[in-house]
């Protein structure tokens, strides 16, 4: 499961450590098998456990061995996936679009992000990290169950929407000053690259974070939190 191919034969994932594997038991995502400690399975308590279709008692040695997290000492789950199709664009909010990016950290911090701006769709293109990867996972910090995610073409995807779309450039009309409407999307791109011209064309608002150092440009998931910030204030 720590590898993006098996992931995707199996349709699982992975989720380590007893805060996220707690959370997992009281979602909606269906957990195919955990793994815990004694004390771990002591503290769940038995409503949560029936949650999971199997369970399997561990040693910490055990768990460590077979998990990718260093510290965890307590719990692992392998989770379903959900299918992604499903997702439906709201109407009366905002979603969040990322084209191609690449780093697990980022795209963890970016959904726990949208999570705190209370966004909860999230459109990503193909080549953008897979939101299963272990890294992403961990980085989201629980965020990822509150999240409805799908990796789709975004030209497509854009094509056949008639929500306002606002890509973050470098230039554009100032994020500070901006009036968002009731909905819509936010478009994030690549780290180093930023929005493609392919996508640039689809984008009805430019919108930019005014720079007053001499940074060259913000991290992604910086960019992101700001934009929202922004966003939230003038809804």
């Amino acid at each position: 499961m720590q590898v993006k191919k098996y992931r995707q034969a199996e349709q699982c994932f992975i989720v380590q450590g007893a805060k996220a594997v707690k959370e997992t038991l009281s979602s909606d995502f269906e957990v195919s098998v955990l793994l815990g400690t004694s004390h771990f399975l002591e503290s769940v308590g038995k409503p949560l456990l029936d949650n999971a279709k199997e369970i399997i008692e561990v040693s910490e040695r055990e768990l460590t061995a077979v998990g990718s997290v260093e510290s965890n000492d307590s719990a692992l789950a392998v989770v379903r996936m959900k299918r992604g199709e499903e997702t439906e664009v709201p109407m009366d909010n905002f979603s969040l679009v990322l084209e191609d990016i690449r780093d697990p950290g980022n795209l963890g911090t970016i959904i726990r992000t949208a999570d705190w701006y209370g966004i909860r769709n999230i459109i990503a293109s193909e080549e953008t990290t897979d939101i299963y990867n272990p890294k992403v996972i961990n980085s989201t910090m629980g965020s990822f169950l509150r999240m409805n995610f799908r990796h789709t073409s975004l030209s497509a995807f854009l094509a056949n929407t008639s929500l306002p779309t606002f890509g973050a450039f470098l230039k554009g009309e100032d994020v500070h000053t901006v009036k968002f409407p009731k909905s819509g999307l936010i478009i994030i791109g690549n780290e180093s690259k930023g929005i493609s011209e392919k996508i640039e064309k689809q984008i009805t608002h430019r919108i930019t974070i005014p720079r007053f150092g001499q940074a060259e440009s913000l991290n992604a998931s910086t960019a992101t939190a700001i934009v929202l910030d922004n966003l939230r204030r003038r809804l």
